[in-house]
């Protein structure tokens, strides 16, 4: 059995954008975090990871975010959450 990643960054981009045009990612998010887990798993079962006003449930394998709160809210629709691992060091 893996071990749970204890951080994640989370990118929120218009979905809308196809063709970045060559630009990384991180320039097409509107917002982005590093969410840390909580030790605590959310109603789809999968660890709650939180931090910067993000609220996160993401299946640490497939790196999925399940459910998600921006701010207490749900994700505007047009935005989609992208999940990258937090470089060490």
């Amino acid at each position: 059995m893996s071990t749970v990643p204890k951080r994640f960054e989370i990118l929120l981009v218009p979905a809308h954008v196809e063709d970045r045009g060559g630009a990384a990612v991180t320039d097409s998010a509107v917002r982005t975090a590093v969410v840390e887990a909580t030790g605590r798993h959310g109603e789809s079962g999968y660890p709650i990871y939180e931090g910067h006003g993000l609220r996160a449930d993401i299946d640490p394998e497939t790196r999925t975010v399940e459910a998600l709160l921006v701010d207490g809210r749900e994700l505007d629709y047009g935005l989609t959450a992208l999940v990258r691992p937090v470089a060490r060091g």
